[in-house]
């Protein structure tokens, strides 16, 4: 599995909005020059975020973009998963199905289920309010991401 650079600066992305998350629209500008992201490419991102119910937009002067639900209510995996599709190491286990005719001899299968479920419980395990409160630990809340 490898993270695509829209599936990062995704996750940065919604980690700079948990850091700035005081209810008020923040601009793809302001984002933009925090995070060294194009608002060209931001703006790629965030219709897929908006779409998904990540994100709240706003138009006009004090427009924006802001999060939908408490940073603790957002997954990593949740994230990633929206931006990159599934994070299965082989395509056979995308679908829950595992449609692969192969599937009932494969020596193999076992060993990528067992990656798989690795995968899944480290991403879903932390929390965006997770990588802020260590964003915070570390930095003793001077911010840089």
């Amino acid at each position: 599995m490898k993270v695509s650079t829209k599936g990062r600066y995704a996750f940065r992305m919604m980690v700079d909005l948990g850091v700035h998350n005081t209810g008020e629209f923040i601009s793809l500008k302001d984002i933009s020059r925090r995070q060294g992201i194009t608002v060209k490419y931001l703006e790629q991102i965030v219709t897929t975020l908006t779409r998904s119910g990540f994100l709240r937009s706003q138009r006009g002067n004090n427009g924006g973009y802001r999060l939908a639900r408490e940073p603790k209510e957002y997954t990593v995996g949740e994230i990633l998963r929206v931006m990159e599709g599934p994070l299965s190491p082989v395509a056979c286990l995308d679908d829950p199905d595992n449609i692969c005719p192969r599937s009932a001899m494969c020596a193999t299968l076992p060993f990528w289920q067992g990656l798989d479920q690795v995968i899944r419980e480290y991403v879903d395990r932390f929390t965006l309010q997770d990588i802020l409160d260590q964003m915070e630990k570390q930095s003793g809340g001077d911010y840089c991401i």
